[in-house]
């Protein structure tokens, strides 16, 4: 069976550090890793108080999610509960299934290591493997991701060692990147695109604004979440996408 996706195209293709889709990936994936870097320092100086270093870093091992990753500690460092804080950082990372189900049908590989490839999902080489009508070029998406985990992992790691010598949180501002953050992902999202998107980040905006003065911490995130269900059927472009 021929061409490059969905097939296994030839049983003597290069290791996969060297295919041309996986350098291809790599260098695209190298000027989003140092933003990662310096993004997930700031997430371990201010993590590391509020669930502790050792934590912060595992966490970063195994979720490598940002916006789930901040999306918990913002709960918890506002005093709300374990199961809000869960509850929040699992409803971000929800985007990952219909995002895998997506690529799935490019992968043509055996269950176990479909899974691991699935692993290397983020939303960035995602959308960089996306190659139209559907097709995704997975080798490309691994390229992409394989400079950021490192970043993103050794960054907690620097964070979480150099929060003395970084100094307080709060004092630096570093407080505002959880909104700055969210913010960036809002901006970069279907809000932008459509008009149901931008329906949906009102409401789940204003719930937020109106739970805030009277619910527990980790609430308004979770009901927030409540306006994506707006955007499930999708809508009508504001504007024209721009070309890859």
């Amino acid at each position: 069976m021929g061409g490059p996706f969905g097939t296994r195209e030839n049983r003597r293709m290069p290791p996969l550090h060297r295919h041309p889709s996986f350098r291809g990936g790599f260098r695209a994936g190298v000027p989003l890793a140092f933003a990662s870097l310096a993004l997930s320092i700031s997430f371990g100086v201010i993590a590391e108080p509020v669930i502790g270093g050792i934590e912060a870093i595992v966490m970063s091992i195994v979720v490598f999610a940002g916006s789930a990753q901040f999306a918990v500690v913002a709960v918890l460092a506002a005093g709300g509960g374990p199961v809000a804080a869960v509850a929040a950082g699992v409803l971000l990372n929800v985007r990952f299934l219909p995002m895998g189900i997506a690529i799935a049908p490019s992968i043509d590989e055996r269950p176990i290591k479909r899974a691991m490839i699935g692993q290397a999902l983020i939303d960035f080489s995602w959308a960089a493997a996306s190659r139209g009508d559907g097709r995704f070029d997975h080798r490309f998406m691994l390229g992409a991701t394989a400079p950021n985990y490192p970043c993103w992992v050794g960054g907690t790691v620097i964070g979480v060692l150099a929060g003395d010598l970084i100094g307080d949180p709060l004092r630096l501002g570093l407080d505002a990147l959880f909104p700055a953050f969210f913010l960036a992902l809002l901006l970069e999202s279907e809000a932008t695109t459509t008009k149901r998107g931008a329906l949906a980040a009102l409401i789940g905006g204003g719930l937020a604004l109106a739970l805030i003065p009277f619910a527990p911490p980790g609430v308004p995130v979770i009901a927030s979440c409540l306006g994506a269900l707006v955007g499930l059927r999708g809508g009508t472009p504001v504007r024209e996408p721009e070309p890859a």
